[in-house]
């Protein structure tokens, strides 16, 4: 009994390479000379995009998360170096902005100076006293800058103190809000005079032992007499800021703000003593100083 093959054998594997090499050339020369094959080029590729696109997908999602990092650490780095040019630009404008009001004061000082029919020195503040109890301030003028004990220092705005301590190379000023200071005033509406005294707190100055009826209202501007010979006249002192008035007390508590910055400019000038004597203070202005 003859034994049948299971499956039928095809041609010879000889045969199969001869047969599509002839039909590879066979194509490539059909498409080399008459151009035929494009259409179907296109239709297996177009069949063979997505295969294509799966097998490139690992490649690519490797790549767009490489990128995904190094953008992420880029756009950190671009941020903190954007906030650390913010702060210094932020540094620079505050710098600038300072030196604006400074350059402002040191003009309106310079007009004042110029102002000026007595000498004066440019002093800046080098520190504040160091006293808790007072109300001073160290400048850089000493009496080699020609600087002597009893001149008056303003800046532009107004009476700032009184030199009152002398070193070669830098002086002691007491402000006119120490609790020992005592400055002859006169209010510019009607000309009253009195005395404005230090709080030694709060950066205020006292009218102290003023009549109850006497013509003083909020809002005066109080200017120096110049009776003492100290400080010259008209040179702005304060402003009345409060008064209370008590019929039982013969006197008025009257508080007064200073039209100086005593607090916040660097700069001022210090003025020659007149060479004109000193006048004498009334007796009873004296008497209430001590009092005080």
């Amino acid at each position: 009994m003859d034994h049948q093959p299971f499956f039928k054998r095809g041609p010879s594997p000889k045969t199969r390479l001869a047969f599509f090499g002839l039909l590879a050339i066979a194509l490539m020369v059909t498409d080399a000379r008459f151009n035929q094959l494009d259409l179907l080029r296109q239709g297996v590729g177009l069949a063979l995009h997505p295969l294509q696109q799966i097998a490139n997908s690992p490649l690519t999602l490797s790549r767009r998360a490489g990128e995904f990092f190094v953008t992420q650490s880029q756009l950190a780095d671009e941020i903190t170096r954007l906030r650390q040019q913010q702060l210094g630009n932020a540094i620079q404008l505050q710098l600038n902005q300072s030196l604006q009001a400074e350059n402002a004061h040191l003009r309106r000082l310079l007009s004042t100076r110029k102002s000026l029919t007595s000498q004066s020195t440019t002093a800046e503040v080098m520190s504040a006293g160091r006293s808790p109890f007072s109300r001073k301030i160290i400048v850089d003028k000493g009496s080699s800058s020609g600087i002597q004990a009893g001149q008056a220092a303003i800046d532009d705005r107004g009476l700032v103190g009184q030199v009152t301590r002398l070193q070669l190379l830098s002086s002691e000023i007491t402000l006119i809000t120490d609790k020992g200071q005592a400055v002859p005033v006169e209010v510019v509406r009607n000309g009253v005079r009195a005395i404005a005294f230090g709080h030694g707190r709060n950066n205020t100055l006292e009218l102290a032992f003023m009549p109850v009826n006497m013509d003083i209202q909020n809002g005066d501007q109080l200017i120096t007499s110049g009776i003492d010979g100290t400080y010259p006249r008209g040179v702005p002192v304060a402003i009345v800021s409060q008064i209370e008035r008590n019929a039982g007390d013969p006197f008025a508590r009257i508080t007064c703000t200073p039209s100086s910055g005593l607090d916040r400019y660097r700069s001022l000038l210090i003025i020659s003593v007149s060479e004109s004597p000193p006048a004498a203070l009334p007796p009873v202005k004296k008497h209430a100083k001590e009092a005080q």
